[in-house]
């Protein structure tokens, strides 16, 4: 198959990128929020923008750092799979988001945060088992 290349400019493709919205992921976010709810999990909050890598949770007390990883777009081994077009483009991309996913978690962990990543697809298939494995990493004393 010879290889595509792309029929705009960085700028328009970078520009159209940006133009499309992520699907599910705020519904995933949403099921989560609602779980931790129901479990009577407590001391969180949403979207801690100031953080590195920008959770999607945050227990400041504990602090853990919760990030809530699309199986597409953060390389889940277990779910992503690969485009059958523009295969370049895809390949770098996701690989640029998991190695600035490592970044971030280093950036995080230096700072004396503990970091846990949950896959879109546990969210999806095992809500009582990711809120446990919440549970737990709450229970672990934080060292400051």
């Amino acid at each position: 198959m010879a290889k595509r290349t792309d029929t705009v400019s960085t700028e328009v493709r970078s520009a159209t990128m940006r133009a499309v919205k992520s699907r599910n992921v705020k519904s995933t976010e949403r099921k989560l929020r609602a779980a931790m709810v129901s479990k009577r999990l407590k001391g969180w909050r949403m979207y801690a923008n100031e953080l590195p890598g920008k959770p999607d949770f945050v227990f400041l007390k504990e602090r853990l750092a919760v990030f809530v990883d699309g199986c597409f777009w953060h390389g889940c081994p277990r779910c992503y799979r690969r485009p059958h077009s523009n295969q370049e483009y895809w390949d770098g991309k996701v690989i640029y988001n998991v190695e600035r996913d490592r970044r971030n978690r280093a950036r995080l962990r230096r700072a004396g945060w503990r970091v846990m990543r949950i896959w879109e697809h546990d969210v999806a298939r095992d809500l009582n088992r990711v809120c446990a494995k919440l549970t737990v990493a709450l229970s672990v004393p934080t060292s400051h």
